[in-house]
């Protein structure tokens, strides 16, 4: 047997004990440690990348809507390579200044522990081609402050607001040819999404971090757009756990729900409806997104600290308690027994925009809704502000500046 003589470098490995410390500190205070040198330069190869990118248009043009000319009525809502996305990186401490990606695809470290333990949280959103030509982020601010929340549950760095929203300008000005022109009906989704990566063996939170913000155009998330659909409740199966993560975007809240679909849909049912996890009594939400029910002129919508709260939702709830609609609003647990109560029920969220729901089994109780008619007008009243049809008094839409503005900013 022989034995190799190893030789310890000492320095490096207080070196990388003191970076990790740093990291660690950093999650608890937010506090930047990045070297100076290496901010700035960064930060030059960052603007200048920008500035080219403005001045040197992709595979398509970077100002003209609709110039990749896809089939928009019939994109659905399916993966499209675009022009690329954007990229920072959270190392050392600190965010860099973000750079661009022409290719749909990242390098990572296989112990990543986005891969192994499921640290991460992303967000849906959408930019449309509006009426007067213009292109507007829509209701974008929410999106960053609760992408914060999941942030600090997951143990990650916070994303500022100022670079969540930067960045989401960016990908939207840099993809403007993959934007469904305005009359299609279509939208550009955002997906931001922060990660953590990196070397990471132990339970802990990752030394290194990447925020990305992709961009692909889409209609309607199920075929037949607001067209009723037949509903079924998981009576075996949980959304999320008491006092777990389900009240955060948390990529890990998915997964789950993919076996559980798949079931429902080859019973018939396009999606699902969870209830509680722990009595099994309340009404939560669907699959993706979340539960509205409507009697008596009074918007229903559950109140759980396991649901996801939709940025949608609230939106609606805003419209319908308006003047335009003059209805009562309720966040408050829902029996699952006040099914039969309900004249409408629908779902509501970034991807759906609305679904009608035309019935819910729940056991042996098939809970029949006939009508859609406050739903209906609820959702051509919220889309027809998205596309600038209508005066927008919440000021949910933000007009997106081009590319050159961008990467002046």
């Amino acid at each position: 047997m022989s034995v190799f003589p190893v030789r310890i470098r000492w320095r490096s490995v207080w070196a990388a004990a003191r970076r990790r410390a740093a990291t660690a500190r950093c999650l608890q205070t937010g506090r930047a440690t990045a070297p100076a040198g290496r901010e700035a330069t960064s930060r030059r190869a960052t603007a200048t990348q920008l500035r080219r990118l403005a001045t040197t248009p992709p595979q398509h043009g970077l100002d003209e809507v609709g110039a990749a000319n896809l089939d928009w009525p019939r994109l659905g809502f399916d993966f499209q390579k675009t022009n690329g996305f954007v990229k920072h990186t959270w190392v050392n401490g600190k965010w860099d200044e973000g750079e661009w990606e022409p290719e749909p695809f990242l390098k990572l470290h296989v112990m990543s522990a986005a891969i192994h333990y499921g640290q991460g949280v992303y967000e849906g959103a959408k930019a449309h081609h509006c009426k007067d030509g213009s292109v507007r982020l829509w209701n974008i601010q929410a999106n960053a402050h609760r992408m914060l929340e999941g942030c600090e549950r997951m143990m990650m760095p916070s994303v500022p607001p100022e670079m969540f929203i930067r960045a989401c300008e960016w990908c939207v000005a840099a993809n403007r040819a993959y934007i469904p022109p305005y009359g299609t009906g279509g939208a550009l989704y955002l997906r931001p999404y922060i990660f953590g990566h990196g070397p990471q063996l132990g339970l802990s939170a990752a030394p290194q971090f990447h925020f990305c913000v992709l961009a692909m155009p889409v209609s309607s998330y199920y075929a037949g757009g607001l067209q009723p659909i037949d509903v079924l409740v998981a009576h075996d199966a949980d959304r999320a756990a008491p006092q777990g993560v389900g009240h955060v975007k948390a990529s890990g809240n998915y997964g789950s729900d993919i076996r559980v679909s798949i079931d429902a849909r080859a019973e018939g049912y396009p999606t699902v409806l969870y209830l509680d996890p722990k009595e099994k009594r309340y009404i939560e939400e669907f699959s993706v997104s979340n539960f509205i029910g409507i009697k008596d002129n009074t918007y229903v919508t559950p109140d759980s600290p396991t649901i996801l709260r939709s940025a949608t939702n609230d939106m609606l709830m805003d419209l319908a308690a308006s003047d335009a609609f003059g209805m009562k609003v309720e966040r408050r647990p829902v029996d699952v027994a006040e099914l039969g109560e309900f004249r409408e029920v629908a779902g509501c969220g970034t991807a759906v925009v609305m679904m009608g729901v035309k019935s819910i089994t729940h056991r042996d109780t098939v809970h029949q809704y006939e009508s859609i008619e406050r739903v209906e007008a609820l959702y051509n009243h919220y889309r027809a502000i998205q596309f600038g049809e209508e005066e927008d008094p919440f000021g949910w839409g933000t007009v997106c500046p081009p590319l050159a503005d961008v990467a002046a900013a």
